[in-house]
């Protein structure tokens, strides 16, 4: 297996993203935490950039002990003093110099000449060696650089005493063969003198970690990622997604030092610390990345996990995979639901429970272990009364008014009644039909989840001829859940 060299990024190029600026406390609890997850160099941050950068640098090498720890610098003498005299307490030290190559940033940004370019990446790796031995060069815009004088730029700056070269794909712009390419074309026409390649590639195609793999396949064994791809502009190659791309293909011969299981503790961290939200469909760490839905996934992964899942969620840290309840999914996902939560039910009462399982499906999003509990309470039990029908008319400046049906052993009512909002309009128009000394002495609405959709709990107590009854239910109607609690209540009276 040959080893490639995870270099993160996160605290430099990561932290560019707007608004996800952190403080010292904060770089240093991720640092530790890249050093956990078996990081191998952390790239800490821009010293010159400001005051801020420089003493995290400074609190980051005292804080870890074996990464290397880099500062980014231009080419420029004052900015790598700057980056010296920041990674003075790092154990293991690397200053990153670098200037770009392409003749896009030659002719705009420069204003000068591929032969100056050159001048200037060679004295700048040849004054960094004066500070340290492990000197990486980074060309901006490789990606759109022809090779040949990329070629030029690279044996250069490696005859100064490089000992990584940076390839970025600064703009993203790189197809993956193309990029595979131009790493192989280095690896091929460059005296490396065992300096190592590295990969650096950008998202704005969406083709990051295609690039960077492709990297690694054509002769790069150092590849710079960030912590759940983030970013500036569409963000950088993702950690996990090269790791664990690199993890499921052994036979490829390629391996890192990151210990995978703090995988997605790591990525809840800067996601937490950096105010930025994964999205949902997120490779490796996305809530939904071991999300079943479907119903035939999910009596796939039920007889068999490897029929749609090529990762053991258990390897990035995830306890288990999620076979999600929605309005898709089958049978099978609501059998091996109940199963789990102690329920045995045979076909025919599965097949009540799951009539009802639908009808809440397509009234929410997602079905979790409490919905699923309530349905097989509400078949569980043939009740007296029960409701046929519900309407309440509410709002600001008009009256509260409920109208409900009931079924009483067969016999059915209806009533109307008014209210001082919505819930006590309903249960009026109950008590105009059963019309018994009834009190409520325990009302209690409890949220299931969080979101608009969601189901809420209602318990309550009633008092009924000096004895106390309890009545239970659940709805994403709250209105139609008082009511089924209270009705729930009146019936264990009833039935004694």
């Amino acid at each position: 297996m040959e080893r490639i060299y995870v270099f993160d990024t996160t605290l430099r190029d990561g932290e560019q993203v707007p608004g996800c600026q952190l403080n010292t406390i904060e770089k240093i609890q991720i640092a530790q935490a890249l050093e956990l997850l078996g990081v191998d160099i952390i790239e800490a941050g821009f010293p010159i950039s400001s005051p801020g950068d420089f003493n995290s640098i400074i609190e980051i090498s005292k804080a870890v002990t074996w990464p290397v720890i880099c500062a980014l610098t231009r080419a420029v003498e004052k900015d790598i003093e700057v980056a010296a005299e920041a990674l003075k307490y790092a154990k293991r030290k690397r200053i990153h110099t670098g200037i770009g190559t392409s003749d896009f940033h030659i002719r705009h940004k420069f204003n000068s000449t591929r032969e100056q370019i050159i001048e200037r990446a060679v004295k700048a790796v040849t004054y960094a060696r004066n500070f340290v031995d492990d000197v990486e060069f980074y060309a901006e815009d490789a990606g759109r650089t022809d090779n040949e004088y990329l070629a030029q730029v690279v044996q250069a700056v490696v005859n100064a005493g490089a000992t990584v070269i940076n390839i970025p794909d600064t703009t993203g712009y790189c197809f993956p063969d193309d990029y595979g390419a131009k790493i192989n074309y280095l690896a091929n026409n460059v005296n490396l003198k065992g300096t190592i390649l590295a990969t650096h590639c950008h998202q704005d195609l969406g083709m990051a970690t295609a690039n960077t793999i492709s990297g690694v396949i054509n002769g790069a064994r150092q590849v710079e990622v960030t912590i759940n791809g983030i970013g500036e502009r569409a963000g950088n190659t993702s950690l996990e997604e090269v790791v664990m791309a690199l993890k499921s293909h052994k036979d490829r011969g390629f391996d890192t030092n990151i210990n995978t299981q703090h995988i997605y503790s790591t990525s809840r961290m800067v996601s937490s610390l950096m105010n930025m939200p994964v999205q949902p469909n997120k490779a490796i760490v996305g809530r939904n990345a071991f999300a079943h839905s479907s119903g035939i996934h999910q009596d796939g992964v039920l007889k068999n996990v490897e029929t749609y899942e090529i990762i053991d969620p258990k390897d990035v840290g995830i306890d288990d995979n999620a076979i999600v309840l929605t309005a898709r999914s089958g049978r099978a996902a609501l059998n091996n639901h109940l199963e789990r939560l102690g329920v045995k039910l045979d076909s025919f009462e599965l097949d009540k429970v799951y009539q009802k399982f639908l009808e809440l499906a397509d009234q929410k999003k997602s079905i979790n272990d409490d919905d699923i509990l309530i349905l097989v309470g509400k078949e569980g039990r043939l009740n007296r009364i029960t409701i046929d029908f519900l309407q309440v008319v509410c709002g600001i400046g008009v009256r509260d008014v409920a109208s409900i049906g009931l079924n009483i052993a067969g016999e059915h009512f209806e009533a109307t009644a008014t209210g001082n909002g919505p819930v006590d309009a309903a249960i009026r128009a109950v008590k105009n039909i059963i019309r018994r000394e009834m009190k409520i002495q325990e009302f209690l609405i409890q949220a299931i989840d969080h979101g608009s959709d969601d189901i809420g709990k209602v318990h309550m107590q009633v008092e009924y001829n000096g004895n106390h009854y309890y009545g239970f239910s659940a709805n994403t109607d709250i209105v139609a859940a008082s009511v089924e609690a209270y009705i729930d209540a009146v019936n264990k009276f009833v039935d004694n």
